[in-house]
């Protein structure tokens, strides 16, 4: 019987071994979204595509004023052909230092706002739908959320530093939560609360910021668990099914970081080699999941249950480099759009599998 308990254990934490695995020929189309005369980003922290294939970046530009309290939020929308469509949101209260922008099926736009604590669901006009979470108020002396010792007490329906979103089949959201909290949350179609899990953590369903997240098409939660360096899968539930990390060997003779010194080799959490910033899984019948660290700064190309199918990419500033990729949309499984939070720019990636000429071992 004991024997049996550890057999089932292994089965729910995927082999972390190196493997041999293909590097995936890819271009990056450039200019593949362009802004009008005298606006900018500032940091791209989020980027999404919608049926229609316009593109949403979500920036930390239009700041003002010191770095707590400002305005570090725009929502921007592109044509397919790259062409400035509009604003959303400009002066909007919750947009204070922008995370995350995600498309539910229905083209409503979510933004995920870290500094204001809120998550914001606007319709596909553009208009404010649903609020979800609440700054502190600037009359009560609003100060920065502390991430160090013991997280708070979760408080249903309030957010500390929220990440991302996703949904189930049954129009349910999932919300990252986060920074501070390390919990998921789960509100229906309508907006109701119904639960949280999570702490913070590394044992299996606790976390250490939970920075990006995403859902199959079985209704199975994805949640990039960036500093414990993994990601995690459950059910719609919160029932834990299974995690894996990423191994995939590189010289780190030629690896460079995308800022600051080198790593260690044996360093863990954000800056740990395969740690998931950015997850998104594609649509239709044959899904694959993408994945993006920031050292050594590349992308990978996984089955849902965690196999490595491919590798692209290394940290730089040219284009097919990548800054800290903050987050990815995948709107089909051979093109990606990324958001890079410190080349302030959006690459779309047109990737070419069948054509491998090298692999990484």
């Amino acid at each position: 019987m004991k024997r049996w308990l550890c057999f089932a254990g292994l089965l729910l934490t995927a082999p972390v071994f190196a493997q041999s695995v293909p590097v995936i020929p890819y271009e990056s189309v450039a200019n593949a979204v362009r802004l009008p005369q005298n606006m900018y980003f500032g940091e791209v922290a989020g980027v999404a595509v919608n049926s229609k294939k316009h593109v949403f970046v979500y920036s930390r530009g239009n700041t003002t004023g010191p770095a707590f309290g400002a305005a570090a939020s725009q929502l921007l929308e592109f044509a397919p052909d790259g062409r400035f469509v509009r604003e959303i949101g400009k002066n909007l209260y919750a947009f204070a230092f922008a995370h995350t922008v995600r498309i539910d099926k229905q083209d409503n736009i979510w933004a995920t706002d870290k500094g204001s604590d809120m998550v914001v669901k606007f319709t596909p006009d553009g208009r404010v739908d649903m609020v979800f979470g609440r700054k502190q108020e600037a009359s009560d002396e609003a100060v920065p959320h502390k991430r160090t010792g013991p997280p708070p007490k979760h408080d249903d329906g309030r957010f500390r530093q929220p990440t991302d979103v996703a949904w189930d089949p049954a129009g349910n959201a999932y919300i990252s939560d986060g920074y501070v909290n390390s919990r998921i949350a789960k509100v229906d179609r309508n907006g109701n609360w119904l639960k949280s899990w999570g702490e913070r953590g590394d044992k299996p369903g606790e976390f250490n910021t939970p920075h990006s997240i995403a859902a199959d098409a079985q209704g199975n939660i994805y949640v990039g668990d960036r500093g414990n360096g993994r990601i995690q899968v459950f059910d719609g539930d919160g029932k834990f099914l299974r995690e894996f990390k990423i191994d995939v060997p590189f010289d780190r003779n030629t690896a460079r970081a995308a800022i600051g010194n080198k790593p260690p080799e044996d360093v863990k959490g954000t800056q740990a080699p395969g740690a998931p910033w950015a997850i998104c899984i594609t649509p239709g019948p044959r899904q694959v999941l993408y994945s993006a660290d920031a050292y050594p700064g590349r992308v990978y190309k996984l089955t849902l249950d965690g196999k490595i199918l491919g590798v692209l990419g290394e940290a730089g500033k040219q284009l097919k480099q990548f800054g800290w990729i903050h987050e990815m949309a995948c709107p089909s499984e051979n093109e990606l759009y990324v958001a890079e939070v410190l080349n302030w720019r959006v690459q779309k990636l047109i990737l070419h599998p069948g054509q491998e000429t090298a692999m990484v071992r």
